[in-house]
């Protein structure tokens, strides 16, 4: 259930640079998120605090938009990616 409701946020906000199944974007510097390199961390509550904060001038940050139960939702979905849990 968490991960459906990840991916639903996660369709919404982040499949217009990420793709929709985390291949990621290199023209926009959007990484991809379907593998399991994880330059920062791959920890949930690390992926979190990037989507809410953003990184660096490179991910904006979302925070005002998903707020941060759905950021940590998204979180969860994203790592899932890279972990063949269903995402991609």
């Amino acid at each position: 259930m968490q991960l459906q409701r990840g991916l639903q946020v996660y369709t919404q906000v982040c499949s217009a640079c990420h793709g929709a199944q985390g291949q990621g974007n290199q023209a926009l510097g959007a990484p991809r998120l379907n593998d399991d390199i994880w330059l920062y961390g791959s920890n949930p509550k690390i992926i979190a605090d990037v989507i809410a904060n953003g990184r660096q001038n490179r991910m904006p940050a979302h925070k005002q938009l998903v707020g941060e139960d759905r950021a940590r939702l998204m979180a969860a979905y994203v790592l899932s990616l890279s972990q063949g849990d269903g995402g991609g």
